[in-house]
């Protein structure tokens, strides 16, 4: 008796099985061979959204739409440096910074951390962003802006002993920086390849 009770759980189990096979192809479909390759589909259609939106740039087509996006990219691009600079980790910022940018900075946070220094920094926002002016540099297109922003920043010794700047006094900064990017490129990423204009 035992062994027939095995046998029809086995059958019952089988069958049970059976049944969410045939609900799940039911769901899912089988593969017919036809189908399109999701990941070249989609790659190919977000290349082709990208040559639409970001056209090739140059004097005559950087408009005042231009102008206006790329000034929200630099307002972005001004705080995240500024912070990153700060706490000494620019590697998330490397395709933002011209390479003797990055450079610059690198031995910046050098010499600081060689010093036993620390930064503070606290970024409460931009007052303003104006272009002061933009040409072609070869095949490059370079905007020079000048930003004023408001910060918080104060570097200390490794006994926590202010040596410079107030961590409780807001300063106007006043910054003009330099970003360019290839006059042929679609890509819309700007680098930023002065900080001393």
């Amino acid at each position: 008796m035992n062994y027939s009770f095995e046998y029809i759980d086995i059958i019952l189990l089988a069958m049970i099985a059976g049944f969410i096979f045939l609900r799940l192809r039911g769901i899912l479909g089988k593969k017919t061979g036809h189908e399109e390759n999701l990941g070249t589909s989609f790659a190919q259609d977000f290349q082709v959204k990208k040559k639409e939106e970001y056209k090739k740039i140059d004097e005559k087509s950087f408009d005042d739409k231009a102008k206006s996006d790329f000034l929200k990219g630099a307002q972005i691009a001004y705080e995240t440096i500024i912070t990153n600079f700060s706490s000494g980790d620019i590697k998330k910022i490397k395709n933002l910074l011209d390479k003797k940018v990055f450079d610059d900075f690198s031995e910046a946070i050098k010499e600081r951390n060689k010093n036993g220094l620390i930064s503070e920094t606290t970024f409460i926002g931009i007052d303003s962003a104006d272009i002061k002016n933009y040409s072609q540099n070869n095949n490059m297109f370079e905007v020079t802006v000048d930003f004023v922003s408001e910060i918080i920043s104060c570097v200390r010794d490794k006994d926590k002993k202010i040596i410079s700047g107030d961590p409780e006094k807001i300063k106007k900064v006043f910054d003009t920086w330099k970003f360019s990017r290839e006059i042929k490129s679609i890509s819309p990423n700007w680098t930023l390849i002065d900080t001393k204009v």
